[in-house]
């Protein structure tokens, strides 16, 4: 017999997607669902995730003007995670991850163009290459000796990506390793992302339904935003305060960012740029991810020159969140490796693909 709530969560996917292009009935008959989910025991009620790193840095200027707001934890003469988040999110989403890590390694969190705390884009150019940029000014600012590794959730592992297509020098010189969760080299599905955004016109989401879309988000603990934040983003058995907090900042970037960035996103293809990356890497990717599915990193994987392939069985598209104990058991070990070998290993791929159970 199927799982009950992956029948309850296939049905509110659908009520979701008939609500974003105007059908009310998605709320009122996603209410007791969600009623029934905030009532039952979360092991995540209560954590502090907008809590930020404690070192201010000061905003970081980006080759084009565009200021952005970073921070770190950790002794500063260890070596450096820099953490890319994911579209329309911030840092905090990185909090399982630097709340741990700091006590080893120095961690770098900054907000991209136009999200979180940084600034809008000087130029307007939200581009997945400006992403990329930004990631090396955060580089020459917070870590300029190295050793690095990288770690990118969605957006941010693609902007990874643009980073290693304009400097792939840096990788086997100051970047150690690469961490890629939920991502995508190309061909981002769009299957019910299409359904909850509305339809595209040439990749470009007009100005007036993106608007709607993240009017709807920035209601944050509404009805609405819980529904399509969970089926979005979270496997069926994922805790209610994850999804709210989610929801909570997923509206707050301007609509501009969600006209720009995620035509660039829709229309993305790296994959000419993998090679660059001949660093020990890990990809991460939930077995319910229907965003950037397991075929899209397996795909990733097997292209990447030496990397790891991990599915998260029971996860959705944050797999650092839904899944962090299995996700910090795994990356720590891929960053023992970059850091142990030094930043000039490149090696041979191995493509693993190994499962980590439901949690």
């Amino acid at each position: 017999m199927a799982d009950p709530d992956r029948r309850r969560w296939k049905k509110a996917a659908a009520w979701a997607a008939g609500l974003t292009v105007g059908t009310a009935a998605g709320v009122v008959a996603g209410r007791a669902m969600i009623r029934r989910e905030r009532r039952r025991v979360d092991p995540e009620r209560g954590e502090q995730l907008a809590q930020l790193p404690p070192d201010d840095l000061g905003p970081v200027v980006s080759s084009d003007g565009t200021l952005l707001h970073v921070r770190a934890a950790g002794d500063p003469a260890a070596p450096a995670v820099v953490f890319a988040h994911g579209f329309s999110l911030d840092m905090t989403t990185w909090h399982y991850q630097w709340t741990a890590w700091s006590k080893r390694y120095r961690c770098v969190l900054f907000d991209h163009r136009g999200h979180g705390r940084s600034g809008t884009s000087a130029s307007r150019d939200y581009t997945l290459q400006a992403m990329g940029g930004d990631i090396r000014a955060v580089l020459d600012a917070a870590a300029p000796d190295g050793p690095v590794v990288l770690v990118g959730h969605s957006m941010g592992g693609m902007a990874i990506l643009a980073f290693a297509e304009a400097y792939p020098e840096e990788f086997g010189t100051r970047v150690a390793g690469v961490i890629l969760a939920d991502t995508a080299a190309a061909e981002v599905v769009r299957g019910l992302v299409g359904g909850l955004l509305g339809r595209l016109t040439g990749h470009r989401l007009p100005d007036a339904r993106a608007e709607r879309i993240r009017g709807f988000m920035k209601e944050g603990r509404s009805d609405l935003s819980y529904l399509v934040t969970r089926t979005t983003n979270f496997g069926h058995k994922a805790s209610p305060w994850l999804v709210d907090y989610i929801a909570g900042i997923s509206g707050q970037a301007p609509v501009e960012v969600w006209t720009d960035s995620l035509a660039g996103i829709l229309a993305l293809d790296l994959r000419h740029a993998i090679e660059h990356i001949r660093v020990p890497s890990l990809v991460v990717v939930g077995d319910l991810d229907r965003i950037t599915p397991p075929a899209s990193a397996r795909a990733l994987a097997e292209a990447l020159p030496d990397a790891r392939l991990v599915v998260l069985e029971g996860a959705g598209h944050l797999t650092m969140l839904e899944r962090h104990e299995q996700f910090n058991r795994i990356a720590e070990q891929l960053m023992d490796r970059a850091f142990g070998a030094g930043t000039a290993r490149a090696g041979a791929g191995a493509g693993a693909d190994s499962r980590g159970p439901a949690a």
